[in-house]
Order: structure tokens, then C-alpha cells, then sequence
């Protein structure tokens, strides 16, 4: 259970109160981390912050301890950093991410993230944002009356040319080419089923 985040705490968070470490630690709902006060990752914003008396409290709710301060004393697994990483862009792929910025909210350096994420996933943050940006075209593309521009607007891709220009490289269709696909082929198969149906009562 969180505590009260009161005036005085919320002050040490944004002052990187070292005389606060072990009175207190803070969470970010948004990114899933914990800190120490004293912790030099950019202030979160205030409704995101949960506050907990023990580093326990914070593990018991779902939180992981911070790569930059190590909270609980212990170096994070990279593997379960990398994941933090991946849950951050999943649900923010609407927005603007850059690697500096992911790098803020998953407090760490650019570098570090960037080496880490390519050797736990494969391939770079970057790649990785893209796959998901164009897996959630698809279906968007598939589930929805919804134009290009539109749909490149919602996943993060505002510039209309770019986006086709990307959707096209990873999948091998313009979005257009890639929702008629789907319509004809869903076509086929329902005039398929439907001559089936028809030859049961002839």
C-alpha cells in the first residue's frame, strides 16, 4: 500500500535529497521504477508518483528497483531493464520517443540503454518501435475505417509519406495495397464458404 506523497517528500524528490535516502523511496506509475529520493533521473510528474516507507512495499506492488540509484542495493537484470523499456514504448506509441527521452524515463544513458536493448532483444530500441508502430497500423488498418494519415497520426508517425514509406519496407505493402489485400481475400473466403453452403441444399 502507497503512502500520502506530502510536501516535504514530494520537495526531496525534486531536490535529490541524498539526507532522505532510506526514509523514504518514490515510484512512477508510468514507467514501473522506483527510486531513492536522492535519485538524479528526471522528476516524474507528481499525479504519477506512488510513495512507499520500505523497498519491499515497492517490490510487493509491482515496481522495479531503479538502474541508476539501486534502490534495494542490487544491480537490475538486464533483461527485466530491457522490459521495462519495451512495456514504456508499447504504451506510448502514440507519442514522440526518442532514445534520450527513453533513456530518461528508464534512468539510464543513451548508450548503455542502446547497447543493453540490442544485446537482450536483437535489434535497437529504435527497430523495435518501429515493429510496433507498424503491427498496430495493421490493425488499425484491418479493424477500422480509419484514413493513412490517420492511422500514421496514431501510431506515432504524423509525417504521411514517412509512414508508408516504412509500412511498405516492413511489410512489403503501402497501406492501401495492404488493406485491399485483406478485403479481397476476406471476400474470397466468404464467397467461398457461401458456394459451400449453397451446394449442401442442391
Amino acid at each position: 500500500m502507497d503512502e500520502k506523497l506530502t510536501e516535504e517528500k514530494w520537495q526531496a524528490i525534486l531536490s535529490n535529497n541524498a539526507a532522505c535516502d532510506g526514509t523514504f523511496f518514490y515510484a512512477v506509475r508510468t514507467t514501473g521504477i522506483f527510486c531513492r529520493p536522492s535519485c538524479k533521473s528526471k522528476a516524474p510528474k507528481r499525479e504519477n508518483v506512488a510513495v512507499f516507507s520500505v523497498a519491499e512495499q515497492a517490490l510487493a506492488a509491482g515496481f522495479r528497483p531503479c538502474k541508476r540509484c539501486k534502490p534495494t542495493g542490487e544491480r537490475l537484470p538486464d533483461a527485466e531493464w530491457v522490459e521495462i523499456m519495451t512495456r514504456y514504448m508499447d504504451n506510448h506509441l502514440s507519442e514522440p520517443v526518442t532514445l534520450g527521452h527513453l533513456a530518461e524515463v528508464c534512468h539510464g544513458s543513451p548508450y548503455h540503454l542502446h547497447r543493453t536493448f540490442k544485446k537482450i532483444m536483437g535489434i535497437t530500441p529504435v527497430d523495435y518501435l518501429q515493429q510496433q508502430r507498424v503491427a498496430k497500423a495493421r490493425q488499425y488498418l484491418l479493424q477500422s475505417e480509419q484514413g493513412v494519415a490517420e492511422i500514421g497520426q496514431s501510431v506515432g508517425l504524423p509525417n504521411t509519406s514517412y509512414f508508408i514509406t516504412l509500412f511498405k519496407k516492413k511489410t512489403g505493402y503501402t497501406p492501401s495495397q495492404f488493406r485491399q489485400l485483406y478485403q479481397a481475400t476476406t471476400q474470397a473466403a466468404e464467397d467461398n464458404i457461401s458456394a459451400k453452403e449453397a451446394s449442401i441444399y442442391e
